[in-house]
């Protein structure tokens, strides 16, 4: 079925409604050190991906050796790789649920493990989508979801809730979304983003005692600063933080990421890819023609900053060019040196429509970085233009 409901903008308020239901949204370093990334990744130091050793080609595409996994937190142990299951919602424009399916069912099949996916996510139509792939294959896959968005930036900019975290509406989210996915245990629920006016205390205790109740197995955070990690932590153990962490996204390195580290949870980046932005298929502005496209209200994507972040995804090319891989690739195996050198467990989770994308991503384990093109990525990440929010508040780095 072809979804070609006129999406509004992602956290458009036309699109919310705030009710009895959690669901809101209606529409919708550097040379590879063998050793440490196999303490990091749980793999031996000489296990490769696929049959090869060398770095992955263009148009060579190989799935995940079983060995490549990363542990979250004590024991949470799941695919190097996940998949972002947000990209299947007409976010960024209109979808298949049939071609959607598919792809998901590509990505397990090439050994992906982790999905992500959360109760706003297209009015819960997301996790309908996924309740399909899991009545066929819950054994083969480690499952995430999130509650807690409940408006959008602008809502909380004229004093209307954006979020909650109160007990009862933790209760109320865990049942629909199991109901939804139909499934007895989500194995990690994120708490989507902060509720400023409840103690995130409140809010992991109550998410403690779904645990407790055997429908959660784990929990995660998303979007917290890093107090607010330490003081989650202090109530119960977090198994990941989920934010948005690329090459042109990294203010979670000054706090966030090194206090994941030092408690031992793990990251899982969002955006790994930029929104698609690092891939080198956005050029130009008009490049995002469907009106649905949230994209084309992000800071990032203005006319004004486009010319500096084109000139980010030059260089990523010209990397990807020498190392015989994608654009997309590069910017994913950056992302896994970064990683290593916080000495942190981190699993991207980028996402597609298209099982090819799903093949290419994977590709990049393979992918080997030296410490100049390491440098001249750290050095174009400089230059990106825009924040990644127009109101830096919904995110992380603007409440540090």
């Amino acid at each position: 079925m072809i979804v070609n409901t006129p999406a509004p903008l992602f956290f458009n308020t036309s699109a919310m409604r705030i009710g009895a239901s959690c669901v809101t949204w209606l529409t919708l370093g550097y040379v590879r050190r063998p050793a440490l990334e196999a303490l990091r990744r749980n793999t031996s130091p000489t296990t490769s991906v696929g049959s090869g050793s060398g770095p992955v080609g263009a148009a060579e595409t190989k799935g995940m050796n079983v060995n490549d996994t990363v542990t979250l937190g004590d024991d949470l142990t799941v695919s190097a790789i996940g998949f972002g299951a947000m990209a299947l919602t007409p976010v960024y424009g209109d979808v298949d649920d049939t071609e959607s399916l598919a792809t998901l069912h590509r990505a397990i099949d090439l050994g992906v493990t982790f999905v992500d996916t959360a109760n706003v996510y297209g009015g819960g139509a997301n996790e309908r989508l996924i309740a399909s792939l899991l009545a066929d294959r819950r054994d083969e896959v480690t499952l995430a979801t999130k509650f807690g968005i409940t408006g959008n930036p602008a809502d909380r900019a004229s004093g209307k809730p954006a979020a909650r975290g109160d007990a009862p509406y933790v209760r109320q989210c865990i049942d629909e979304s199991l109901g939804r996915l139909g499934i007895d245990v989500v194995d990690l629920y994120y708490m989507h983003r902060r509720d400023l006016t409840v103690p995130i205390e409140e809010t992991v205790g109550a998410m403690a005692e779904l645990v407790t109740a055997g429908k959660v197995r784990h929990l995660g955070l998303s979007e917290v600063t890093a107090d607010e990690l330490r003081a989650a932590v202090a109530v119960h153990p977090i198994a990941a933080v989920q934010s948005e962490w690329s090459i042109w996204s990294r203010d979670v390195e000054r706090r966030v990421v090194p206090t994941a580290a030092e408690l031992g949870v793990g990251f899982v980046p969002y955006s790994p890819l930029g929104r698609g932005f690092l891939t080198g298929t956005v050029t130009s502005a008009a490049d995002l023609t469907e009106s649905s496209d949230f994209r084309r209200n992000l800071p990032r994507f203005s006319e004004e900053a486009l010319e500096a972040n084109l000139a980010v995804v030059e260089v990523i090319r010209t990397v990807a060019d020498e190392r015989e891989a994608t654009p997309a690739q590069i910017a994913l195996a950056w992302l896994r040196y970064r990683a290593d050198e916080f000495a942190v467990a981190s699993v991207p989770i980028p996402g597609t429509r298209r099982a090819g994308r799903v093949e290419e991503n994977l590709g990049s384990l393979d992918v080997a970085l030296g410490e100049e093109q390491l440098a001249r990525l750290d050095e174009a990440a400089k230059a990106v233009s825009g924040n990644r929010f127009a109101d830096l508040a919904w995110v992380s780095a603007g409440r540090e």
